[in-house]
């Protein structure tokens, strides 16, 4: 096999003659031209800036949703609350370790906060038997298991439907409030609800419709376990809760 030998500190001529088709001189490296699609190639891309908008937007919902203040879980989430404030507006990229410690806040997991980023607004969502989504609320730490049956990631939370379920190492828990209406559904067993100052014995097949804002919650197990599907409809201005 043959080939060129270059000598030592040998530097070929660059002159040419116009219109010179002469191969090049292999012992020179040709020097690449930038282009201006080279250069588009090699620019950094630009940030999504939609991105950090939708999980502001996700991150802000779920806060909603477990009736925290944005200061609860800055602090739970070892961020400051300018930060945060940031973030649900959709201000500042962050990073995916910040990411999971206000997931881990919300009592979500991190995949939590990309359930639609890629679902089209407007179509419809069908959610499986078994498969609703298994949120942490004020009640859980009694037994209470909820399961949402409905995720919104939109600008605005209308109502959130949950399948809960209460079992023999379910707890009755002082009552609580929020804004908006609920209405509970009995699916199976049998308990004593209060709201205010009122008492009411649900059955399968009743249904209870209330002002969340009045306290409420069991007041008595009688038959467990006991299932029933719960809708809580909120106000507009929920959405710029804090």
């Amino acid at each position: 096999m043959s080939g060129v030998a270059c000598a030592p500190g040998k530097s070929a001529s660059r002159d040419r003659v116009r219109g010179d088709r002469r191969p090049e001189d292999p012992c020179v490296t040709p020097r690449k031209k930038a282009t201006a699609r080279t250069r588009r190639k090699e620019a950094p891309p630009e940030h999504d800036r939609a991105l950090d908008q939708y999980i502001g937007t996700a991150i802000h919902n779920l806060r909603l949703r477990h009736h925290l203040t944005s200061a609860e879980v800055a602090r739970r989430a070892g961020v400051s609350r300018g930060m945060m404030s940031k973030i649900e507006n959709g201000q500042t990229a962050t990073s995916i370790e910040t990411l999971r410690r206000i997931a881990k806040a919300l009592g979500e997991t991190l995949s939590n906060l990309f359930l639609e980023l890629d679902t089209p607004r407007g179509g419809a969502q069908l959610v499986k038997s078994g498969q609703g989504m298994e949120i942490v609320r004020r009640g859980t730490k009694k037994g209470h298991i909820y399961k949402l049956l409905h995720y919104d990631r939109g600008p605005r939370k209308f109502f959130d439907p949950f399948e809960v379920t209460l079992s023999d190492e379910s707890e009755v828990f002082p009552a609580f409030k929020h804004p908006g209406t609920e209405m509970l559904y009995i699916l199976e067993g049998r308990m004593k609800y209060r709201h205010g100052q009122e008492t009411y014995l649900l059955t399968p097949g009743d249904t209870l419709t209330f002002n969340a804002q009045v306290p409420h919650g069991p007041e008595q197990f009688i038959k467990l376990p006991i299932r029933l599907l719960v809708f809580i409809v909120y106000p507009p201005e929920n959405a710029t809760l804090e």
